[in-house]
């Protein structure tokens, strides 16, 4: 007998992909965080639940220009996309535990881009054992928590690890104050 998995959320992405334009420039513009699923936002990027993940937990990181290949990035803005994947690995450890982390940029249609224009990192939480034959046979993934909770969860494990880096980084200054100079110890 055939099982069946229900996800009627990706029946709207599988009639019509390019449907509304850059979904990343949206999010970027919108006023409502959760609706867009926005997950944290800083100064050149943002990081975006995928409405449509394979498996749970599916976020990209994306400049806010709207850019296409890595060569149209300003140093700046590459920079605050590393920093951002490396907080994502951060938050998923502590909010997900994954065993491990696909990290990935498709460029151009032909590498797998479902979003050509607005280049984006994939992070992708994993563990053992969640490749089977559903993704690799039936081009089906498993999502086994729902988008408003894991929203919920990630937005407040980011803002948390925002404010716990904002005091860790004002301490060591003022630290450096103290001391009498920002010289090499």
């Amino acid at each position: 007998m055939t099982e069946r998995v229900w996800a009627p959320w990706r029946s709207e992405y599988v009639k019509n992909p390019d449907k509304g334009g850059c979904f990343l420039c949206a999010a970027r513009d919108s006023k409502d965080a959760a609706a867009s699923l926005v997950v944290a936002r800083r100064r050149l990027a943002i990081v975006v639940m995928n409405r449509y993940p394979y498996t749970s937990g599916h976020l990209m990181i994306a400049p806010l220009r709207h850019v296409g290949i890595l060569t149209e990035l300003t140093d700046a803005e590459m920079l605050e996309m590393v920093r951002l994947v490396r907080d994502c690995e951060a938050v998923f450890r502590k909010v997900m535990r994954p065993h491990g982390m696909n990290v990935g940029i498709n460029v151009g249609r032909a590498a797998g881009a479902g979003l050509v224009g607005h280049l984006h990192v994939h992070v992708v939480p994993r563990w053992d054992g969640d490749t089977n034959f559903m993704t690799a046979f039936a081009d089906t993934g498993v999502i086994s928590q729902g988008l408003p909770e894991q929203l919920r969860l990630l937005t407040s494990a980011f803002a948390a690890k925002r404010a716990a880096s904002g005091r860790r980084t004002s301490a060591k200054d003022s630290r450096k104050g103290r001391k009498g100079g920002g010289g090499r110890r």
